[in-house]
């Protein structure tokens, strides 16, 4: 992966500015800061463009199948609500993106589990539909009967740090979802981007482009656009699109 130094450096070196050295990286003043500047911003630029780029996965998928998830959150019996990402503080600390549509249910990898194992999709359920035709009925066998089920539903929290479950899981589960990071800037000079160096001309170009607003040369700067959103298409052609489309019924779900 290519290095906040030598993107630096290969950006200041096309501008005939000095580049920096690992021991003069950290104290860098004038243009050499704001090359350092506009590369972080380019790289933030490409991160948000795509929150499901497939280098933003926090793992490989599922440990079982690859069609499960890249992680998973196991449940509590009598429990509805869990934190997408147990070990965040904050919503800065939390996963960047969610696909809420594709949330797996399974007694697979449970501890005592055996075949014939329990395995479904979860549906995603919005709040509103929640409230107005399961809550009361659940709420009231949590809080009477106890009666609890296999959960058939995902609803996502008001403030999208946390999945609830319904109805209200009887037993342990694992649920299985697809999650992506939220990159840190570049900091320090051996800090390395999260994509391919294939694609660091995409940064390179996002990150001229601002110098040359910062010169105020808007010729140079609309050539620099060109060239980013040209590398970017073929980013999400390569990494986001290279198989088939199709068409999507909703009326049918398979459980």
């Amino acid at each position: 992966m290519a290095t906040y130094l030598s993107l630096t450096n290969e950006l200041l070196r096309e501008m005939n500015e000095v580049a920096l050295t690992s021991s003069t990286f950290a104290n860098a003043i004038g243009v050499q800061q704001h090359v350092k500047d506009v590369i972080n911003r380019a790289y933030f630029d490409i991160v948000n463009e795509e929150p499901q780029w497939p280098f933003l996965a926090v793992a490989e998928s599922g440990a079982v199948d690859p069609m499960y998830g890249n992680v998973y959150v196991e449940t509590v019996a009598g429990t509805r609500f869990y934190e997408l990402k147990p070990a965040s503080s904050s919503l800065t600390t939390d996963y960047g993106y969610i696909d809420w549509d594709n949330f797996y249910l399974t007694t697979v990898g449970v501890s005592g589990e055996s075949a014939p194992y329990e395995s479904r999709n979860l549906r995603f359920t919005t709040i509103e539909e929640f409230k107005d035709y399961y809550r009361i009925s659940e709420n009231l066998d949590d809080a009477d009967t106890q009666q609890y089920g296999v959960p058939q539903r995902v609803i996502k929290s008001p403030d999208g740090r946390n999945f609830g479950l319904s109805p209200i899981p009887d037993k342990v589960y694992r649920v299985w979802f697809f999650a992506y990071a939220l990159p840190t800037p570049l900091d320090a000079f051996g800090d390395e981007t999260v994509f391919p160096d294939v694609y660091k001309t995409v940064l390179l170009a996002r990150a001229r482009y601002y110098v040359h607003q910062f010169k105020e040369d808007t010729q140079a700067a609309a050539f620099a656009l060109e060239d980013y959103k040209r590398g970017l298409r073929l980013m999400r052609l390569h990494l986001m699109e290279p198989t088939p489309g199709y068409f999507k019924d909703d009326r049918v779900r398979f459980v």
